[in-house]
């Protein structure tokens, strides 16, 4: 697939996605709803896993995420950094340190989520850290294309206080990682504009669409199956998400034509 914005000149999500970002509340509720169904989801087999949040959120929000990943047998984290305002100071080096401790102390390597912003250091400690991670997973997160073609790109730059305008550092980003690596994205999105989180698609590289809000990502249904399916996935033996039988149903090709969508 090619990381080329299909839609020509890239925009950040119009009004009416951004406006439709209320449905994260729904989609919580649809999530203790599905809990049983859930469960059912494949198990895991007890490595561990850190959740890093999306900007300018903290482990709370990730709380519904972490409790059904440690309900299917892994051994889960949050990123214990307070509110995610960028990479300042010590964040990096902190994130790094607890990447490579849980990997001493457990034996085994670590699998990183990253619900958007979370996402780019997910993508970027497994890039430093091969021998240490396992596998990344990403939630609508914007790390190819234009990085202003999101609705959150000048919080992010008051926030942390960097410029989005280093073509140097926009094309490493695009670089996807030397493990397995799936990236979770929604043409709903109300925050970032999906092609921002489509990468190419290679032996360990997969792209999966979900119908969700933004905001609501980590605690969709559909997300959190395919991120209990992915982690499932044996070490040494992954294998792409496949989309057969009742999974068509929820999961469209990600590789189907653009169009435009308000």
């Amino acid at each position: 697939m090619n990381n080329a914005d299909p839609l020509g000149v890239l925009k950040p999500p119009g009004v009416f996605l951004l406006a439709m970002e209320w449905r994260a509340p729904l989609e919580w509720g649809a999530a203790l709803a599905a809990w049983p169904m859930l469960r059912m989801a494949p198990a895991g087999d007890g490595h561990a896993v850190i959740v890093f949040p999306g900007l300018a959120a903290g482990d709370l929000s990730t709380v519904l995420l972490r409790n059904f990943l440690k309900a299917q047998g892994y051994d889960t984290y949050g990123w214990d950094l307070g509110l995610n305002f960028g990479p300042r100071e010590g964040v990096v080096r902190k994130s790094v340190e607890r990447v490579l401790q849980i990997h001493r102390d457990t034996g085994r390597k670590v699998s990183l989520i990253g619900w958007s912003l979370g996402g780019v250091y997910a993508r970027e400690f497994a890039k430093a850290l091969p021998d240490a991670v396992r596998a990344v997973i990403t939630l609508g997160t914007p790390f190819t294309g234009d990085p202003k073609a999101t609705n959150a790109w000048r919080l992010y730059e008051f926030a942390s206080g960097h410029k989005l305008d280093d073509p140097e550092l926009l094309a490493h980003l695009r670089e996807a990682p030397p493990v397995p690596t799936t990236s979770i994205f929604s043409r709903s999105d109300g925050v970032v504009a999906w092609p921002l989180s489509l990468q190419e698609e290679a032996t360990h590289a997969e792209n999966i669409e979900v119908q969700a809000s933004h905001i609501g990502l980590g605690m969709n249904p559909a997300a959190l199956y395919a991120m209990a399916d992915r982690l499932a996935q044996p070490e040494g033996a992954w294998s792409k998400f496949h989309r057969a039988g009742w999974r068509q149903l929820l999961y469209q090709d990600p590789a189907r034509p653009a169009h435009r969508f308000f």
